[in-house]
């Protein structure tokens, strides 16, 4: 499998893997955040607060899936997915420091996020070298 298809493979995995947990944030708060986690989202700014996270998860599902099917803007979907799963993992990170651990799903979200992360940058790092000229 060649560098392009790889990334194309690594962007739709990413993308179709975050769709679930967006609509686990945001379709239904009240029910998905209390089930999974014990949380209750019994306000509208809590409620509202989850969309957001949901628009945003989706936001980042689009900008990866374009990335998969556009060349002009794979190392720019690459590197967006770098920064969200990094960020997401660097968050996490200090929360375990912080607050201690959390419900154990979490803690494989960050693990994901961390491997995912890291192989965003790598896959980054060979566009990048690819789209460089050989040296003379």
């Amino acid at each position: 499998m060649n560098e392009n298809m790889r990334t194309r493979v690594f962007l739709i995995f990413c993308a179709v893997g975050l769709v679930p947990i967006a609509l686990g944030y945001g379709a239904s708060p009240s029910v998905t955040m209390d089930a999974l986690f014990g949380i209750k989202v019994n306000t509208t700014n809590l409620t509202h607060i989850m969309r957001a996270v949901m628009g945003l998860y989706l936001g980042m599902v689009a900008f990866w899936l374009c990335g998969a099917f556009n060349r002009a803007i794979e190392g720019a979907a690459l590197a967006a997915c770098a920064v969200f799963m990094l960020g997401l993992a660097a968050g996490r990170i200090l929360s375990f420091i912080l607050d201690g651990l959390p419900h154990w799903l979490l803690v494989v979200y960050a693990a994901l996020e961390i491997v995912l992360g890291l192989i965003a940058v790598a896959l980054y790092r060979g566009h990048i070298s690819e789209d460089q000229p050989a040296s003379q």
